[in-house]
């Protein structure tokens, strides 16, 4: 199977596509902080997950890039509730994002602890 069909893969990079957007309209001054923050964690939570998936013939550098990719999807929460709060964002808008943040958290997880059924041998877990 190719990463690209992992629902975890194309859920990560549909919210990283979807928080570039919303984040074109946050203000100027924002564009090196904040607004590339968000960018640049959101974007590597889908490129982790392909990496993890391209080493799954080992296991702990699987399971090592999924917990990286764990960790930069919850960096990507703590900036959507920055962006919130400085009022970049309607609350509809970061619900939204949050809960789809949440769902990938979720199914990263279930990756890092079924790593069997991603093709890693669990023997050598």
């Amino acid at each position: 199977m190719d990463f690209k069909k992992l629902i975890a893969c194309q859920k990560s990079f549909n919210l990283g596509m979807a928080i570039h957007n919303v984040s074109k309209s946050f203000p100027k001054e924002e564009t090196y902080s904040l607004t590339d923050q968000i960018r640049r964690s959101s974007r590597s939570v889908s490129a982790n997950i392909a990496e993890a998936y391209r080493k799954r013939k080992y296991p702990r550098h699987f399971i090592s890039k999924l917990t990286d990719s764990d960790g930069e999807n919850s960096e990507t929460s703590v900036w959507l509730d920055y962006a919130f709060a400085c009022e970049y964002l309607k609350e509809n808008i970061c619900r939204e994002l949050s809960q789809e943040n949440f769902e990938i958290g979720k199914l990263i997880n279930y990756m890092i602890n079924n790593p069997g059924k991603f093709g890693v041998n669990e023997k050598d877990v």
